[in-house]
């Protein structure tokens, strides 16, 4: 099977700023552009960290209310700091948190939850900036038409992979709701069948009414 890469989805038309670049100018860089983060890139163009419109407000955030009926939060050494910034590189969250092109969708997935962040900068070999994927551009495996996810498990799950005959499971998809029918050889294969089905691009759900004829599980002895 073959799964969508970083590089299939990123922007490679990169937004970025510069380590030195003011604040009012990133507020401009992100209006003009209408995105909420630029990667911060140092003069090899290597994203050092990124920028976005929550590390822009909190210099808002640090300002007293002039009515006083808003205290103050507070902030972490690490905070002032930021609030206090006026300069991309002093403003930013870093290190910035990549990845390569060359990664899956579930590989970038997993780093942005690891990492709670919401867009990865994908860098070369060399740590130059190539593009940014976001969540928005990982869900886009969703849209996938549902007669080409069909298509795939036919052919590669359960041809090719599974050595099934095409007569053997049927597969329907909605919305990328995937159903399967039909009977196979023996009762291990069924969830073996069910978890690759999971994991083809934009499948949402599996749900299975495989029959089998031979009850192969080590902890049962009955069959149907």
């Amino acid at each position: 099977m073959r799964h969508r890469t970083v590089a299939e989805l990123m922007t490679r038309d990169v937004v970025r700023a510069r380590r030195d670049l003011q604040f009012k100018e990133i507020v401009k860089l992100l209006a003009e552009n209408d995105v909420t983060a630029v990667p911060v890139v140092d003069e090899l163009d290597r994203p050092m960290g990124v920028v976005s419109e929550a590390d822009l407000l909190r210099k808002s955030s640090d300002r007293g209310d002039p009515s006083g009926l808003t205290p103050i939060p507070h902030l972490e050494a690490w905070e002032r700091a930021k609030a206090e910034g006026a300069s991309a590189e002093e403003l930013m969250s870093a290190p910035a948190v990549c990845a390569r092109p060359e990664w899956t969708v579930v590989e970038a997935a997993r780093l942005m939850e690891v990492q709670n962040v919401k867009r990865l900068p994908v860098v070369d070999e060399t740590d130059k900036l190539l593009g940014i994927v976001s969540r928005g551009d990982l869900l886009r495996v969703f849209l996938r038409h549902d007669d080409a996810i069909r298509e795939e498990i036919n052919r590669d799950v359960l041809q090719q992979t599974m050595g099934l005959a095409p007569s053997a499971v049927t597969v329907e998809v909605r919305q990328g709701q995937v159903a399967l029918s039909g009977s196979v050889e023996f009762k291990s294969l069924i969830p073996i069948i069910e978890r690759l089905c999971l994991s083809v691009d934009g499948v949402v759900s599996v749900a299975e009414h495989i029959a089998y004829r031979i009850d192969d599980a080590p902890s049962s002895s009955t069959g149907v």
